[in-house]
């Protein structure tokens, strides 16, 4: 809840959508598909925002926790590695702080186009905001909306009407939707919330077509996709391993292999909870088949946000 890319060098050849990297040359994009980051007046005034969403405040209220802004992030990639990353928007429930940091996200992913790519948060239980908020970010480079959280904001998962002018939306762009999971077990931790598998898999069950991103590893959802029934109806979602360290063993990495298609897992770290260099050392320190490491760490990233062609993203203030 890396020493990077030249913002004005193209994406390389090989992550094309539909084509395969080079893993004999190295040449692997590493995308890290889950990230935060806030305008820096929320990182200096935090607790102004404690009294204006609850969610925050239960997040960020310890002072060991971390806000980063896009000079942050960037300083993290370029230490790291990271080529691309994915920042995400906070799940706000006002609408109007929703808006004032999808401009911060737009206007940073458009200083530094190729290198960072923005999604978008809306508050779902405002649908018609939400539907039109979505609209505005969309049409002007975001690429997907999220992460959002049902806990944060107020909403069901499951509510068919509540969502359905959000995800035609999403439809219309083919973006996906990254939303918060966590698991049905196992301990406590901030922001846990009960956004649980059997929920990720009736929504995905109701919009067939929306592209999903189930965060934190679907709460454990890729298991159930050992049930035939499950898996039928999971084709279009995907896993980001964000926070993974705090979840589970490195052991997931291999066991995921048999579980799911391997082209719908995403690197994702949760920064700045996650050093960007931390879960790159764990995914590489299980050694997975190289191909399968590719995909992970950018290939499947590059096939869903369509990083085709060297052509980054054009943002336009609306």
């Amino acid at each position: 809840m890396f020493c990077g890319a030249d913002s004005r060098r193209p994406l390389p050849s090989a992550l094309v959508a539909g084509q395969q990297p080079n893993i004999g040359k190295r040449i692997v994009m590493i995308v890290d598909f889950h990230t935060h980051i806030f305008p820096p007046e929320i990182k200096k005034q935090r607790t102004l925002y404690w009294q204006r969403s609850t969610w925050f405040s239960e997040l960020y209220e310890r002072k060991k926790a971390k806000l980063a802004t896009a000079e942050d992030l960037l300083a993290e990639m370029d230490a790291s590695g990271v080529d691309i990353s994915v920042a995400c928007g906070f799940p706000w429930d006002d609408p109007v702080i929703c808006r004032d940091c999808n401009d911060y996200l737009l206007e940073t992913a458009g200083r530094f186009p190729g290198k960072i790519i923005a999604f978008g948060s809306v508050s779902p239980a405002f649908p018609e905001q939400a539907a039109a908020e979505a609209e505005r970010i969309l049409s002007a480079g975001m690429r997907g909306i999220g992460e959002l959280n049902a806990d944060g904001q107020g909403f069901e998962v499951t509510d068919e009407i509540l969502l359905h002018p959000l995800v035609e939306v999403l439809e219309k762009h083919n973006a996906p939707l990254m939303i918060h999971t966590s698991e049905p077990v196992g301990h406590y931790y901030p922001g846990k919330g009960r956004t649980a598998p059997d929920l990720i898999f009736r929504l995905a069950k109701t919009f067939p077509n929306l592209k999903i991103v189930a965060a934190h590893w679907g709460g454990g959802l890729p298991f159930y996709e050992l049930m035939p029934e499950v898996g039928e109806h999971a084709k279009n979602i995907y896993y980001d391993t964000a926070a993974s360290p705090y979840l589970y063993r490195a052991d997931i990495f291999k066991a995921v292999l048999h579980m799911v298609d391997i082209n719908r897992v995403l690197y994702g770290t949760d920064f700045p909870l996650i050093r960007q260099a931390r879960l790159l050392k764990q995914i590489r320190s299980v050694r997975l088949p190289a191909r399968a490491e590719a995909k992970i760490l950018g290939g499947n990233a590059s096939a869903l946000l369509h990083l085709g062609a060297g052509i980054p993203p054009v943002f336009s203030r609306v």
